[in-house]
């Protein structure tokens, strides 16, 4: 596999000075954009699919082993803060469950039918998106995933950074992402690991903005959970709504929090039950109702 060969231009690592190990992980990991680059098409092409489900009710599932369901956690448990999402709307599943997320849970990856397991425990339904991630494309638990979420008839989605590979193959939208041998080789948490990053960013962002979470570039749907995030929350009421921030605050405390709701109240003058059934009626999209 691609993600197992020996990277010709690292061969010397452990002869290597420090300035010359950190400028070498650097020059490889400049190559992961491009990677990723050539997948836009099919990125997108999930986006789309995942949308058009999701308005449906559906739900996004990550899953996958290792440093890649860590991965798929981290952006599942970001889009509840990020974009206000509702428990369970995106979820992250990882061979071993919360365990592995400390700690190496020994022969996790290779059970087959855990991963059919861990979707029945989430009760998947035909609705739903999976989206399966490995590196080396061949993870026993994953393929397990995907062969029970296609037998069902939800949409499955594979990242891998091999090609070909068995998730590819079993998938409904493959989107590989080939940046090559790794400096350290095997080890996947790099270039590997960088680039899987770098699609779940776009899967949920784009996602998300195509559910009208966002407003130009603006977070609108942000969660508010701590201080920094309710300064957050006053900037952008006060930035879309055109008012002060004092004024920002006073329509938020009236809202619960609730940014589109304060945004619409200061921008029609209205109530904040009709802001609300204005955006209901607009099926969220801040945009449809304040222009």
């Amino acid at each position: 596999m691609l993600t197992e060969q020996v990277n010709p231009r690292t061969t010397g690592l452990d002869q290597f000075s420090t300035l010359e190990i950190v400028e070498a992980m650097n020059a490889e990991d400049a190559t992961v954009a491009g990677a990723v680059r050539r997948a836009l098409p099919a990125i997108a092409r999930a986006v789309d699919e995942i949308v058009e489900r999701m308005r449906r009710g559906g739900r996004l599932i990550y899953i996958g082993a290792g440093t890649s369901g860590r991965l798929g956690v981290l952006d599942a448990v970001e889009c509840l803060p990020t974009f206000g999402t509702e428990p369970g709307q995106v979820i992250g599943l990882i061979a071993g469950g919360e365990p592995a997320l400390t700690q190496a849970v020994e022969g996790a990856e290779d059970r087959y039918d855990g991963g059919q397991h861990d979707l029945e425990a989430v009760n998947l339904l035909p609705r739903d998106t999976v989206v399966g991630i490995a590196a080396s494309g061949h993870t026993p638990y994953v393929l397990g995933a995907l062969d029970y979420a296609n037998a069902l008839g939800a949409l499955t989605i594979a990242v891998a950074c091999n090609e070909p590979a068995p998730m590819l193959e079993r998938a409904r939208i493959a989107i590989p992402i080939l940046v090559g041998p790794e400096i350290l080789a095997g080890s996947t948490r790099l270039k590997a690991g960088t680039a899987q990053k770098m699609v779940l960013n776009m899967l949920s962002t784009a996602t998300m903005v195509r559910l009208g979470k966002v407003y130009g570039n603006l977070m609108v749907d942000v969660k508010v959970t701590n201080q920094k995030l309710s300064e957050r929350a006053r900037r952008i009421v006060s930035r879309v709504a055109g008012v002060d921030e004092a004024e920002a605050a006073r329509l938020l405390a009236l809202t619960g929090n609730e940014v589109k709701t304060a945004i619409v109240m200061a921008r029609l003058g209205v109530s904040a039950e009709e802001a609300r059934s204005l955006l209901q009626a607009a099926d969220g999209m801040l945009r449809r109702v304040i222009g």
